[in-house]
């Protein structure tokens, strides 16, 4: 049986990107007994992942450093498999932690959309943050033809990235009209220090193709993908490259908020002036509300911490900053919104699910996401239809069921560990004592 740790929090943060650190980093500071857990091995989630010391980021270096000096406590690698009304069930290598707590903030973050089309399953066709994140993990791209497709400001990034570590990007395909991402780029010039932002990514991109009305059609090759072809303007066209990069938004992780029973508006997290959702000790911060970066995520999180902390007039200094940086996510939804014909890149031979191997067809023979997971198996792979549900969601527009305990993945051992304790049975709160496998 894994060894079961018991602890004891006034506030425990789940995810440990900008928005969780941010929460912990506030909590901490004003005199709650923290815990932060994260299922990565280091801190800093998808946007902050890699080098903490980074001289390009002084904003991510600056928060690190606070976090570390404030009393909040980090339990990196841990999974958490179940949450109860006071308690989180978490695992990491070595161990099983049954965490009470007063106060949760759930700051999962998001993950990337992907859409099938023919050839999306070939090696070197990736996300486009995917690849991003491999390369930060030291994949060389220096070289490479890379070709990089879907929605929204993400693929600026990513070409800018990839650009600065050597890679040949081709182009930027952007699904959007020329018409809507020019008025995107109007609406946001009026959001204080946001066109700075703007001019400085569109300096580093200078001289990468830009094409609107573009989207891909196929993913061309053998043993990897060898070629692209992409529908641009109306008509089609055929480009070699090294990798695919494609990403259509993000997807916010609200498994976590579902199970707790908290009320979803609009596919995102309902919550109130402070980050309450309503459920009444749950807080919740970041993409899980509302995609809209770095900038709103910080400042819920600093919201939600101050909050749950019982520091509800430091929350509310907040308010008119967080207004501000809401002011772009409308026209980030407008300006972005996926368009019908994407709808029709996938054919009947296609996966949809990939994880099990379900083509479209398939799908198209039943009439809900239960049906389909019932008769097919889509859904039921190892990535518990993260990747192919909202897919099918947008494809079909079924909507999805709600998750079912163990949300993640979760060894046989820390289940038993859990049961047998009875761990998810109130007990009599003990002051928090952090084990060796808690950092900073």
């Amino acid at each position: 049986m894994d060894n079961l740790t018991r602890l004891s929090f006034d506030v425990a943060v789940i995810g440990a990107g900008p928005a969780g650190i941010a929460a912990a980093t506030v909590a901490g500071e004003s005199g709650a007994a923290t815990v932060l857990l994260d299922d990565n091995p280091a801190i800093g989630g998808q946007i902050w992942r890699g080098d903490l010391l980074a001289e390009n980021n002084k904003e991510k270096t600056q928060w690190v450093e606070r976090l570390k000096n404030s009393s909040a406590k980090l339990i990196p690698g841990a999974q958490v498999f179940h949450l109860g009304a006071e308690t989180v069930a978490a695992e990491t290598d070595d161990a099983v932690f049954q965490i009470e707590y007063r106060r949760l903030i759930l700051a999962t973050g998001a993950r990337e959309f992907f859409l099938p089309f023919p050839g999306w399953t070939l090696p070197n066709v990736v996300g486009a943050g995917s690849l991003q994140a491999l390369i930060k993990a030291g994949l060389p791209v220096s070289g490479k033809r890379v070709v990089i497709a879907g929605a929204g400001p993400l693929l600026f990034t990513v070409a800018d990235f990839v650009r600065a570590r050597g890679g040949i990007v081709l182009g930027i395909c952007e699904q959007t009209s020329w018409n809507k991402l020019a008025l995107f780029a109007w609406e946001l010039s009026r959001v204080p220090g946001k066109i700075q932002d703007a001019l400085r990514l569109r300096h580093g991109i200078r001289g990468i193709p830009l094409w609107t009305d573009c989207w891909p059609l196929a993913a061309i090759g053998g043993e990897h993908v060898e070629a692209v072809r992409l529908s641009r303007d109306g008509r089609v066209c055929e480009i070699d490259c090294d990798y695919l990069a494609c990403g259509f938004h993000l997807v916010p992780n609200t498994e976590l908020a579902v199970f707790m029973g908290c009320q979803l508006r609009g596919g995102f997290v309902e919550v109130d002036e402070h980050q309450r959702t309503t459920i009444r000790n749950v807080h919740c911060a970041g993409e899980p509300t509302g995609i809209g970066g770095v900038e709103l995520a910080l400042v819920e999180g600093q919201v939600a911490g101050y909050a749950a902390s019982g520091r509800e007039d430091a929350a509310r200094q907040l308010f008119r900053q967080r207004a501000a940086h809401r002011r772009v996510v409308k026209p980030l939804r407008r300006a972005f919104c996926l368009r019908p014909e994407l709808k029709s890149m996938a054919q009947p031979e296609t996966f949809v699910c990939r994880c099990e191997d379900v083509p479209l067809k398939s799908l198209c023979e039943h009439n809900s996401w239960r049906a389909a997971k019932l008769q097919t198996r889509c859904g039921m792979g190892a990535c518990q239809g993260r990747v192919c549900g909202p897919a099918a969601e947008f494809l079909f527009g079924w909507k999805m069921d709600s998750p079912r305990p163990p949300i993640f993945p979760v060894r046989c051992s820390s289940l038993a560990a859990i049961s047998e304790d009875g761990a998810l049975v109130e007990q009599k709160r003990k002051p928090a004592k952090p084990p060796e496998a808690v950092l900073f």
